[in-house]
């Protein structure tokens, strides 16, 4: 087994997160106060020694990794977030008008992605994270980042609704003697 670390890191707060609008493929900027946040994840990850940084290439992952210091940060397409299709902008509770219970975790996407789909692509990460030695880290995006982190603990990317993730947090997984595991969750940058 590779890699024993993979940092994630939700972007910085937009408008669209900071009203629950599901937001996939539209390049919704950071907002001020996202960039704050993303500024103050800096001195946190400066600690760390990372052997390869990965960006969902949506300009929102891509400035919060520039504002946390990794400007160099390679390009990972299949980082994107869930695929929303004709959800796209909408809040849940307005999905639910018309699908009573509708989640990203139970329900289809009309014109987005599946499941399945997301799954494909997340194993793809995770397999390229395990085949390193080191410390990983990728920014990435809300949904992207709990389905990964399900792939990740060998569980179906449903089990992602179990793994709350704010905005401009960093997450830790790793491997303790063979076992997949969530060493640290949603953490928010102390700014120092």
């Amino acid at each position: 087994m590779g890699a024993s670390t993979l940092y994630l890191v939700r972007h910085g707060e937009t408008q669209w997160s900071r009203d629950g609008r599901h937001t996939s493929t539209t390049d919704v900027p950071l907002t001020p106060s996202g960039e704050q946040t993303a500024r103050a994840l800096a001195p946190t990850l400066a600690r760390e020694c990372f052997d390869l940084v990965l960006t969902s290439p949506r300009r929102r992952a891509r400035h919060t990794a520039e504002l946390a210091g990794f400007a160099d940060a390679q390009d990972e397409p299949d980082l994107a977030e869930w695929d929303y299709g004709d959800y796209e902008g909408i809040t849940t509770p307005e999905i639910r008008e018309t699908v009573p219970g509708w989640s990203i975790w139970t329900h289809p996407v009309p014109g987005g992605e599946s499941a399945d789909e997301v799954t494909t692509r997340l194993d793809r990460v995770v397999e390229r994270v395990r085949s390193l030695e080191g410390s990983v880290l990728v920014f990435a995006h809300g949904h992207s980042l709990r389905a990964l982190t399900a792939r990740w603990l060998g569980l179906d990317v449903s089990e992602g609704r179990h793994f709350l993730l704010d905005t401009a947090t960093v997450s830790v997984l790793g491997d303790d003697r063979g076992q997949s595991v969530v060493v640290r969750w949603n953490v928010a940058a102390r700014g120092d």
